[in-house]
């Protein structure tokens, strides 16, 4: 095998990891209310985007996708995004409506993963946000057919300038685009620790409350 095509060693991207025990005494009664906790610390951690997660979906037949979106709410009721219903991440919930979602939280050596169904928010509260959002994220919404394919770049700003020329002022809300709710049944919290030995506590929901389990790394 030449050097060319010799794969890179992997050696050197090793870490350990160390921080403070994970306990079960420590956690918050219910889910959502240990993630605003570390959610929270995220923050103040200074991490560029805390509020990015990967959404994982799979199509009916069970083809998986995965891609990176950004949590715009959260509740007891679950984790909110925003996305063309027409995406590939659309037509995926429209024909399986179960989603996971991971947050990488990896410089405070820490993840949270929420698994569950997936419901389409009210046209209201899609508007409420829509119209939270600065003009140009507005206009693009209309403008990308997203994960259709496009003829070249132009074609994309030709048809963004199209739009704006139209509505120069409030565009209306896409009837192809709103909110997503994540309804989890599963949370993990997952602390890095040393020689692998990671603490993962996860919530499984179970009739009206939650059972707290420890995983084993």
């Amino acid at each position: 095998m030449d050097a060319a095509s010799r794969p890179p060693s992997l050696a050197g991207l090793r870490r350990t990891y160390q921080g403070e025990p994970l306990l079960e005494a420590d956690l918050a009664a219910e889910p959502v209310a240990q993630f605003a906790t570390w959610f929270s610390d995220a923050l103040d951690s200074g991490l560029p985007e805390p509020n990015a997660m990967v959404l994982a979906t799979a199509s009916a037949g069970g083809r998986p996708s995965a891609r990176t979106v950004l949590l715009k709410g959260y509740s007891t009721q679950g984790f909110v995004f925003y996305t063309n219903y027409e995406s590939r991440k659309g037509r995926d919930l429209a024909e399986n409506a179960r989603a996971c979602l991971l947050f990488p939280w990896h410089p405070i050596r820490r993840q949270v993963r929420v698994e569950g169904p997936v419901v389409r928010l009210s046209r209201d509260e899609t508007a409420a946000y829509f119209h939270s959002r600065p003009y140009g994220s507005r206009i693009g919404a209309w403008a990308s057919r997203q994960s259709a394919v496009v003829g070249s770049r132009e074609d994309l700003d030709a048809r963004y300038e199209e739009l704006a020329e139209r509505w120069p002022d409030d565009p209306p809300v896409p009837d192809f685009w709103g909110g997503f709710r994540v309804v989890p049944q599963e949370v993990e919290f997952w602390q890095g620790q040393t020689d692998r030995m990671h603490d993962r506590l996860r919530y499984r929901r179970s009739g009206g409350g939650w059972v707290l389990e420890r995983l084993a790394p």
